[in-house]
């Protein structure tokens, strides 16, 4: 406990001093900006100077030569002026980004992951072998391994990656210091090496789980409701971040990690843009050229180059469909908008996804075809439009629970239906507590997650997993 109250002490501390530098540097940039103002008016008023000597040696040109040469030095003398002052003006907008970078590097100025030698990583993946590869992506491939004992995802930057580089700090500098459940954790690096080390999700990503079909019963309707409440929590917590929102800019279903539980995490910041506040409750950048993956862009992003929180939004959209109707992202806002208006939805819904509850489907759908509108100022706000919805369907997830029939010794010869009553789990829990098996399992509760039971090789253990993922 000592040594946590230093803990919190220091980071206290470390938070107070990261308050002042904040405001130093705004009063700075504030400065800095009344300084530009009063350039800008000093290069207009040189600028009329100089039209006015211009005007006066066309009206007096024949009447002097030394006039002329008067009037040349004053219009290189304002030339020389005007270069000063875009000079200073570009000087003065550096150091405001500096401070901005500043701002923001903040709280990076401690490492909070651990740092990795070569060499143990090396030993770890038995030299990168082959056997041990579980994917590969546009920066390199990614290993499964053990290192202090615990499972991990290697991911190693191939070395001709320029734009990984960047990409690749970026993610360090996001995820060293961001800890949220539905936020890929951030274990370890090796710098020197551009490799990332995060936590093992056991159940691939979102992808894997929709279209290659490794274990259909896992992915009910009601694990697809849980997954997109959880995947507009983690966005909304990006959005919200501090001094200034970040934006994902690539949020497809092979950025969305499963674990061991089901419980999604977004991953592959390495995308993520800073943007600035540009007014109250607006926040927007433009850039020289659009980053994603193809029909989950921003349209609008990609066709004007600025970019804003509502560009996630329009790939959640897509991605909630997808959880419907567990197809390809080409032409799907499409589909589902004339199915639901031709009174066809129910044809579009996923076919391996028994017994949907069609007018919460049907609310899902709705909400995300508006996150897909064209137009940005179209689409709802995340979090005050869109999370709510997600929630009352996770909630509507949780109620409608399978009971465990098998395991209390009654009828099971029939399948349960939607209007049957359903045991809760807090029932389970009080059940297991009464039978004796409560060491057996953990039982694990959270505001934001149903409650989840871990794994066990006990054949009550797999009986209860299954119910838990009905």
């Amino acid at each position: 406990m000592r040594r946590l109250r230093l803990e919190l002490k220091q980071v206290m501390e470390m938070y107070g001093a990261a308050c002042k530098e904040a405001l130093t540097a705004q009063q700075k940039l504030l400065e800095l900006n009344n300084q530009r103002t009063d350039e800008e008016k000093k290069v207009d008023e040189a600028r009329l100077a100089q039209e006015a000597a211009l005007a006066t040696a066309e009206k007096e040109k024949a009447r002097s030569r030394a006039a002329m040469e008067t009037i040349e030095v004053a219009t290189k003398v304002v030339e020389m002026e005007s270069s000063r002052k875009v000079s200073v003006k570009r000087e003065a907008l550096q150091e405001a980004e500096e401070m901005r970078k500043l701002l923001n590097g903040v709280d990076l100025a401690g490492e909070r992951y651990k740092r990795y030698t070569i060499e143990e990583i090396e030993i770890a993946t038995d030299y990168f072998s082959e056997s041990l590869k579980i994917g590969e992506g546009g920066y390199g491939p990614v290993y499964k391994c053990y290192l202090d004992d615990i499972p991990v995802a290697v991911k190693v930057l191939r070395p001709d990656s320029t734009q990984g580089k960047s990409q690749f700090q970026k993610e360090v500098d996001i995820l060293s210091c961001m800890n949220h459940p539905n936020m890929v954790f951030l274990l370890g690096a090796c710098p020197e090496h551009n490799i990332l080390i995060y936590e093992y999700m056991e159940n691939g990503s979102l992808e894997d789980c929709l279209f290659l079909k490794k274990d259909e019963n896992l992915m009910s309707w009601q694990l697809r409701f849980h997954i997109a409440a959880e995947i507009a929590t983690g966005l909304l917590f990006l959005h919200e971040t501090k001094p200034e929102p970040l934006v994902h800019r690539d949020l497809k279903p092979s950025n969305i990690l499963l674990d061991h539980n089901y419980v999604s995490k977004i991953s592959d910041v390495g995308l993520a843009r800073i943007l600035p506040v540009v007014a109250e409750n607006v926040t927007q950048c433009h850039m020289t050229s659009a980053a994603g993956t193809f029909c989950y862009i921003d349209p609008e992003y990609q066709q004007t180059g600025t970019i804003g929180v509502k560009s996630d939004v329009y790939s959640l959209g897509i991605i909630l469909l997808q959880l419907l109707t567990g197809r390809p992202p080409m032409g799907l806002a499409y589909q589902v908008g004339e199915s639901i208006e031709n009174d066809k939805f129910v044809e579009m819904l996923d076919k391996s996804v028994p017994e949907w509850p069609l007018e919460e489907a049907l609310c899902l759908a709705k909400v995300a075809v508006k996150c897909v509108e064209l137009r940005r100022k179209d689409r709802p706000d995340l979090g005050k439009e869109v999370l709510p919805e997600l929630q009352k369907l996770r909630e509507f997830a949780e109620d409608i629970m399978s009971p465990i029939t098998d395991f209390f010794g009654e009828d099971n010869s029939s399948e349960p239906s939607p209007n049957q009553s359903h045991a809760s789990m807090q029932q389970v829990g009080e059940i297991i507590i009464k039978c004796g098996l409560s060491s057996s399992y953990n039982i694990k509760s959270s505001p934001n997650y149903q409650h989840r039971l871990y794994k066990d090789n006990s054949e009550i253990t797999k009986m209860l997993q299954q119910y838990c993922r009905m």
